[in-house]
C-alpha cells in the first residue's frame, strides 16, 4: 500500500494525512482535533485519528454552510 497519499478505502486518516487533504499544517490540524473542531478521535495519549465518514460529513455540512450562509444566521438570531 502506499503510505504518501491517503488511501480513500481506508475507514481513518492520520492528522498529517487530514492536514494535507484540508491544505492546513499539522499544527493546525492538532488545534483543531483537540478542539473538536475536526471530528477526531484520541487513541493514546499523542495520537489522533479522523474517520473518513466523520470527516466527508463534516466538509459536506460546512460546504452547505458556504452556500447558504443566511440559514446559519437565521438559528442564532434571538428573536
Amino acid at each position: 500500500m502506499d503510505t504518501d497519499s491517503p488511501n480513500t478505502e481506508r475507514l481513518v486518516f492520520t492528522i498529517m494525512e487530514t492536514a494535507k487533504m484540508l491544505g492546513i499544517s499539522r499544527g493546525t490540524a492538532y488545534l483543531l482535533a483537540n478542539s473538536g473542531g475536526i471530528p477526531a478521535i484520541r487513541i493514546s495519549k499523542r495520537r489522533f485519528v479522523v474517520p473518513r465518514k466523520a470527516l466527508e460529513d463534516f466538509l459536506s455540512s460546512a460546504d452547505r454552510m458556504t452556500q447558504n450562509p443566511a440559514a446559519s444566521e437565521e438559528k442564532d438570531a434571538p428573536y
